[in-house]
Parts: structure tokens; C-alpha cells; sequence
């Protein structure tokens, strides 16, 4: 099964899809993932792209197409994949089925998360990360037992600059601005779903199952 996972930044895409790609056994490819493990190692593409992330804006077509081009023709996506928050724009979804064409496959579906703009703000501002060993914590939905301290290794907790509030707002406008006609195109094309993503993870994964037609 070949899946696309829409919605903006909080709206849970991550958790759903790790949990799907594992019922499936495909890969799973988060563009912001693999651009954030880029600015962490300090490559060319890190920096370049670094700028864009900490202000909040989307990080140019042709810098995420080169990523997901190579992603989906690599062994593991051969049975498979689901595409985490990619394409964001019109041009990257036309970029998307060039590449679909030359590698003979299409998409199953294009599933939206739709989540009330201050539910978003909720999720990401309250976001923490751990420095040293990655886990992540959320004030709201689940804080460490020690306010500002890593359950897992101790460390100091930080907010990432992409998650301060003023930069979450700017992220959804942006993300708003840009998605819009993408999700007229795939409305155009019969392939979007719509799913209503606020509730607790089990409710929104049942959801999802049933809108890929799995459950």
C-alpha cells in the first residue's frame, strides 16, 4: 500500500503513521525527520535548509524532492511506503507523480488530519525534547515526572525553536497558505480522505484503519 499523510505540523501524521507502517511493513519517510537529522550533522543541505525550519517557513520544493526521489526508489519502499507530511505544495505533489510514474506505482490514497488550529498550538508549544537522547515529552498530554527533566536519560529538556509559539503560529499560516490548493488538486482526483484527528491516539488510529479501507 502506497499512502500519503497530510495535515499540519501537530496534527499527529508522525505517531500514526510509525504505528501504520509497522501493521504494514513498509517504510515510513518524514521529510521533516530527515531534514532535521541534515541541520543536526551540520551538511551543506542542514544548513542551507536551517534557515528556513527555525523561521517557520517550508524548506524549498527542489531540496525535498531530491530526498523523497531517492527514498522511494530505495529496496525497502519496493512493497510499500507512507510519505509523512509530503507533498506540501502543488509543485511538490507534481514532482511526486513524476516520480510514481518512472518507478510504475500509484498512490492508495491521500489521508488529511484535520485538527482545530488551537489544538495544534496546544500540541507544539508544549512540546520538549531531550538534547542528548531525543524523547520527547509534552507538558499538556505527557510531562516528564520531573518538570524540565528527560524520563529516559536525565537531561535537560529544551523547547526546539520551531516549537515556540509564535513560530508554531507562522508554521500553521504557512502551512495554510500552501496547502489549500494542494488539497483541492487531490479533491479534484478523488483520492483524499478526510480524517478528523482530534481525540486520543488509539480513537484517531481506528479512524484512520477504517479510512484506508483496513479495518
Amino acid at each position: 500500500m502506497n499512502l500519503v499523510l497530510l495535515g499540519p505540523p501537530g496534527a499527529g501524521k508522525g505517531t500514526q503513521g510509525d504505528r501504520l507502517a509497522a501493521r504494514l511493513a513498509v517504510p515510513k519517510f518524514a521529510t521533516g525527520d530527515i531534514l532535521r537529522d541534515a541541520v543536526r550533522d551540520d551538511t551543506p543541505l542542514g544548513r542551507d535548509a536551517q534557515r528556513y525550519m527555525d523561521a517557520g517557513e517550508l524548506v524549498p520544493d527542489e531540496v525535498v524532492l531530491s530526498l523523497v526521489r531517492e527514498a522511494l526508489g530505495a529496496p525497502q519502499a519496493a512493497k510499500g511506503f507512507i510519505l509523512d507530511g509530503f507533498p506540501r505544495t502543488v509543485p511538490q505533489a507534481e514532482g511526486l507523480d513524476a516520480r510514481l510514474v518512472e518507478l510504475g506505482v500509484k498512490l492508495d490514497a491521500v489521508v488529511y488530519f484535520d485538527v482545530p488550529e488551537e489544538e495544534l498550538v496546544k500540541r507544539l508549544a508544549g512540546r520538549r525534547v531531550c538534547p542528548s537522547c531525543g524523547a520527547v515529552f509534552n507538558v499538556h498530554s505527557d510531562p516528564p515526572a520531573v518538570a524540565g527533566t528527560c524520563g529516559d536519560c536525565g537531561g535537560q529538556l529544551e523547547v526546539r525553536e520551531d516549537d515556540r509559539e509564535e513560530t508554531v503560529r507562522n508554521r500553521l499560516r504557512v502551512y495554510r497558505e500552501h496547502t489549500e490548493p494542494l488539497l483541492q488538486r487531490y479533491e479534484k482526483i478523488s483520492s483524499l480522505r478526510r480524517l478528523a484527528a482530534a481525540g486520543s491516539v488509539d480513537d484517531v488510529y481506528d479512524k484512520m484503519i477504517r479510512v484506508v479501507g483496513l479495518g
